[in-house]
């Protein structure tokens, strides 16, 4: 729940700091400047807005997985288990890779 409204949070921010620049930049454009540099307070705005969506999806994730091979064995019933998955055979692609004997 924190991390959907952190998340919501950041968007708006997002938005509100793009909107903004589009302001400010048609502001100099309406003076015959358009070369310059965002007022401070955007760029803070916009830096606050990816720290916050970075907290709001951070919070957000679901807790880690164990990524052995025992924990996924625990998981797996004897039925879903291939017995032969190690056993690879790749006769037939090296007769390909290596021309006809003759």
């Amino acid at each position: 729940m924190l991390g959907n409204l952190l998340l919501v949070a950041a968007i708006i921010v997002v938005l509100h700091a793009a909107f903004s620049t589009y302001e400010h930049l048609s502001y100099l454009k309406a003076l015959g400047r358009p070369e310059g540099s965002l007022p401070q307070d955007i760029v803070f705005e916009a830096l606050a807005a990816l720290a916050i969506g970075i907290v709001g999806a951070t919070v957000r994730t679901p807790e880690l997985r164990e990524v052995t091979w025992r924990s996924e064995m625990k998981r797996r019933a004897g039925e879903e288990q291939d017995p032969r998955m190690s056993f690879a055979t790749f006769v037939q692609r090296a007769g390909i890779l290596n021309g006809p004997t003759s």
